[in-house]
């Protein structure tokens, strides 16, 4: 009997709504303080002082410089790592060959790899002086540490696996049947990649971009100790803001800050703009299918 009296409870308790409730408090809540609470008073600082402080800000010689080296870094950074996440992804997902599980293990070591390790790595493989490779970098006049090489390189090996990583599963369930029809019907490889894979990988890859983007535009750690933090030769945007924070410039810092938020902010939106817009498209076949009454 006693049993049973606990059973039922434990039964009503569980129906009662305000658990649900409780429990959707506590996630907005932490997320509140986590992620919009910090992202608020990143836009309250930066337009503290009004407009025209923020836009001194961002218009500063050294501010617009870190901007247009930031931006060059990930318009080389995303289109590559882009390519080869889908080729990785889609060897990986299609082939199997020896190696193939020490190749997965090296495609997730950036993300095990602390960044400033990795700038570290790439000092001691091009640095003109103590390098592996100081020999070439010497003979060839190649200027990679301390410069924009340097940096796009860093960046590249930072945000490798993100576009893989999306992709990958993606092409893992949705098997060989749809590409095999596609070329039993004549379609060549460039056709079948366009008809075929691409519209069902799309939104991984366009996470995956958006992450990769992410990461190029916001990297710290590696950048910084790769290219020496040179005011108007390879500050990036990130550098700068440390660098007018610490001669405590809290305007300037809040303001460039709040352009990568903002950043961020415009990207998640396309997002689901396109989500929007795909999403009727996609049940247009379904909808030709359905028989009219």
């Amino acid at each position: 009997m006693l049993l049973r009296f606990q059973f039922k409870f434990m039964l009503r308790f569980q129906q009662l709504p305000w658990e649900r409730y409780l429990l959707i408090g506590l996630g907005l809540s932490f997320l509140m303080v986590v992620v919009l609470l910090p992202l608020l008073i990143v836009f309250y600082q930066a337009f503290a002082s009004g407009i025209a402080a923020y836009w001194q800000g961002i218009t500063t010689p050294e501010a617009q410089h870190a901007i247009a080296v930031t931006f060059i870094i990930a318009l080389l950074t995303i289109p590559l790592n882009t390519a080869f996440g889908i080729a990785i992804a889609w060897i990986l997902a299609r082939y199997q060959f020896p190696g193939k599980v020490a190749l997965l293990g090296l495609l997730d070591l950036p993300l095990a790899v602390s960044p400033v390790v990795v700038g570290l790595m790439f000092i001691l493989l091009y640095s003109p002086t103590v390098g592996l490779f100081a020999h070439w970098v010497t003979a060839f006049n190649l200027k990679v540490i301390f410069a924009l090489p340097g940096m796009v390189l860093t960046t590249l090996f930072i945000t490798l696996p993100f576009v893989a990583r999306e992709v990958l599963p993606v092409l893992q369930n949705m098997g060989l049947e749809e590409e095999e029809a596609a070329q039993t019907l004549g379609a060549n490889a460039w056709q079948t990649f366009w008809r075929v894979t691409f519209p069902t990988i799309r939104w991984a890859l366009l996470y995956g971009v958006i992450l990769c983007t992410s990461r190029a535009i916001g990297e710290f750690g590696a950048v910084s100790v790769i290219s020496g933090k040179l005011i108007l030769e390879t500050n990036t945007l990130t550098l700068h803001i440390e660098q007018v924070y610490t001669e405590y410039q809290t305007v300037a810092a809040f303001a460039c800050a709040s352009l990568l938020a903002l950043l961020a902010l415009l990207t998640l939106a396309a997002q689901a703009l396109l989500q929007m817009i795909d999403h009727p498209r996609s049940l247009l076949p379904a909808q030709a299918l359905t028989p009219k009454k």
